[in-house]
């Protein structure tokens, strides 16, 4: 059995007004984990929510909040998303080059748990250092559609990465975010994805239980083969 499977439904997808009760359907519904897209504007066109929409979301929810930070300067989001109740923090690997081993240290220092992201036209060796570093990140999510809008289409050509890295790391939780759903997941789970963010595909689901349902066999199912 390999890693295990986190079925992360993203909240970009769900209804802004309602967002507790959207949370609590989709725990409720199966989902291990809650995704958020935290943009800027500047590192990607959309802007999105930030510090305050976590910390309100906290106050209804338990749950563990899987945060990726779309942002130019992932710093300075560290202390406000901290006392918000972020869980998972994942920066962009094309903006922390220089001082990605500070910004991994302070996300540990505050509890939360690092990943590291890629946008589909970044080199996967890029963060292998992060990876393999002395304080390394716990998460790679590996980009499967040009990150700023939810509803794109899946990129199959990004699961050379997802397999290069499974090859790699094998206990490492690998994520995928993008076009992710029933069609995609298989392509996604065979390449070694444990982490799967889906949007479109659980919210606008006349059943959302059973595709979240179907996105989790689909990863346990690929690890018994492997």
């Amino acid at each position: 059995m390999g890693v295990a499977a986190k079925i992360a439904p993203s909240m970009l997808s769900s209804d802004f007004a309602n967002l507790a009760s959207e949370a609590e359907r989709m725990l409720k519904f199966g989902a291990d984990w809650l995704h958020m897209d935290i943009m800027d504007g500047h590192f990607v066109p959309n802007l999105t929510l930030g510090a305050p929409v976590i910390q309100s979301l906290r106050k209804h929810t338990e749950a563990y909040l899987d945060c990726h930070l779309m942002v130019t300067n992932p710093l300075d989001y560290v202390e406000p998303l901290s006392k918000a109740g972020a869980s998972g923090f994942t920066f962009h690997v094309e903006v922390s080059k220089e001082n990605w081993q500070e910004l991994v240290q302070r996300i540990k220092s505050k509890g939360m748990k690092p990943g590291v992201a890629l946008k589909p036209g970044t080199p996967i060796e890029d963060v292998y250092p992060l990876v393999e570093g002395e304080n390394p990140v716990e998460m790679v999510l590996v980009m499967t559609v040009e990150p700023g809008f939810g509803g794109q289409k899946f990129m199959p050509e990004m699961m050379e990465k997802v397999r290069t890295l499974r090859e790699r790391y094998p206990s490492l939780d690998i994520e995928v975010d993008g076009g992710l759903g029933p069609s995609t997941i298989n392509a996604a789970a065979s390449a070694g994805a444990n982490c799967i963010v889906a949007g479109s595909s659980v919210f606008g689901a006349s059943d959302p239980s059973a595709v979240i349902s179907l996105l989790r066999s689909s990863v346990e199912e690929s690890q018994h083969k492997s």
